[in-house]
């Protein structure tokens, strides 16, 4: 997709595992960065941001997993939703448009590494082809999550987070404007999918956030 990912060596088999060896990145993720250096959260905001835009704006002739079969997949294994509840997020993941772009799951500051050259993105374990405005619910998401609950316990970084989040969103629809209110409209949906990765102190947030399908 010509995006700056680390180069992909070979395939191994060690201890009866398959992995795969990559290119070593001498840096040091964005979330440690902003961490020691809080003062450069507006410039790592906007790079978040930016990388995002550029990852959404390719299209890729590759076999990649559905971003939707995902989400209802996830949505279904969330244990802490009701039926009725579970029944209107599947009904509302089925209304949202599908998309065919490349989506990474899982973007955030720690899954982008800074070091001499440009930002790296990791840790593509997630990506599906879908809706970027998914890919981004999913990014607010995990900062928001993080700052309303002690994966973050100090104060002051959760004030930190919450103005990345506020930074990022707003430079991210500057550079591709469409589609803002359609983003609200899948919070509940990937935060109702996020509650299957079994959380426990995000779960009365995540499922709080996934109520809001009910107003919309």
């Amino acid at each position: 997709s010509g995006l700056p990912v680390p180069r992909v060596g070979e395939i191994l088999r060690v201890d009866g595992h398959t992995g795969l060896v990559y290119q070593r990145i001498n840096g040091r993720s964005m979330l440690e960065a902003l961490q020691h250096r809080p003062w450069m959260v507006f410039y790592y905001a906007q790079l978040q941001a930016d990388l995002h835009a550029q990852m959404h704006a390719r299209t890729i002739d590759v076999r990649l997993p559905s971003q939707r079969k995902r989400l209802e997949h996830k949505i279904r294994q969330a244990k802490a939703l009701t039926v009725p509840l579970r029944t209107v997020l599947l009904s509302k993941l089925e209304d949202l448009p599908q998309g065919d772009r490349l989506c990474h799951g899982d973007f955030h500051p720690g899954n982008i590494l800074l070091h001499a050259g440009p930002a790296v993105i990791i840790d593509w374990i997630d990506s599906s082809l879908g809706n970027p405005l998914a890919d981004v619910a999913r990014s607010s998401i995990i900062a928001l999550g993080a700052a309303a609950s002690q994966q973050v316990p100090d104060p002051f970084m959760k004030v930190i987070i919450r103005l990345f989040n506020s930074i990022y969103l707003r430079s991210y629809f500057r550079l591709l404007p469409a589609g803002k209110q359609e983003y609200r409209h899948w919070l509940p949906v990937v935060a109702a999918a996020r509650l299957s990765e079994n959380m426990p102190e995000l779960k009365d947030w995540l499922v709080a956030k996934a109520k809001a399908v009910l107003r919309s």
